[in-house]
């Protein structure tokens, strides 16, 4: 027996040709909420500054899994991980990370929009001031370009002072993106951002991740399949808590190489 066949087959449903450089890397990951086993197993390689989408039904893991790449499932009792996160070279889980240096790196988008009750201004600034910057000229040039980062700031600039919380909702989920990209991270982590928003805001917030691209890595859930494949690069689908399919976008809605991926995709189930 020779040594290659010694070594274990490369599947390419779950593990695509990836040139790019890797940013993350989960590696045989298995969450349990008490007894219950919610993810069993996952390893995907996600590149840098691309858009990875994760799509499944309710309740198939997604939103978990994305948690645990800013370690936000931590603050939830009775959550048990094993396997790893490699972020930049070096484990997550380190006991030596600091988990608010950690979330600085990854930010995150949620759901629903949650703008602090302070002026847009403030809401911008915030991460900021908690990392030390007190200067008005420096904060001012952080939200300015945070604002149009979050293509907002021509809507914005003239009413800086004003409360958050009268802006539209399209507008707090473009507000809550400038306040995480104001701290600078490397990854943003979208949790289903356009759930609660109509066609024109869920248009402008697509339009605006394509526009980030350049500068960080963007992972999104999702349970609109069009938006992802209008928005991905990549696209990992999650069913039961298993990754069952992982590759470019185009790949997987067009030629899926699983069947319960082309079943879900073409609205067989789920």
């Amino acid at each position: 027996m020779t040594a290659d066949t010694l070594q274990p087959q490369r599947d390419p449903a779950l593990e695509p040709e990836i040139k790019d450089p890797i940013i993350l890397r989960v590696e045989a990951l298995s969450l349990w909420y008490g007894e219950k086993k919610a993810l069993k197993e996952i390893s995907l390689k996600i590149p840098e500054k691309q858009i990875t989408a994760f799509i499944g039904p309710s309740g198939c893991g997604k939103s978990t899994l994305l948690r645990c790449i800013n370690r936000l499932n931590d603050l939830i009792d009775g959550v048990r991980v094993e396997g790893d996160i490699v972020f930049n070279g070096a484990s997550i889980f380190d006991p030596r990370i600091e988990i608010n240096a950690l979330r600085k790196r990854i930010g995150m988008v949620f759901q629903k929009s949650n703008p602090f009750p302070k002026s847009i201004y403030e809401n911008v600034a915030y991460g900021p001031r908690i990392q030390g910057i007190k200067r008005k000229r420096d904060l001012d040039e952080i939200v300015e370009k945070s604002l149009k980062g979050a293509a907002l700031w021509d809507e914005v600039k003239d009413r800086l002072d004003e409360s958050a919380l009268g802006m539209s909702g399209g507008q707090q989920q473009r507000l809550c993106i400038a306040r995480a990209i104001a701290v600078e991270p490397e990854v943003i982590l979208f949790d289903e951002p356009c759930s609660a928003l109509d066609p024109i805001a869920t248009a402008r917030i697509e339009e605006l991740m394509q526009d980030l691209k350049s500068q960080y890595t963007q992972v999104i859930v999702t349970h609109n399949m069009q938006q992802a494949s209008r928005v991905s690069d990549l696209t990992a689908f999650l069913y039961l808590g298993e990754l069952i399919e992982y590759g470019p976008t185009e790949r997987i809605f067009i030629n899926p190489m699983k069947k319960q991926t082309e079943d879900y995709i073409t609205g067989r189930f789920g």
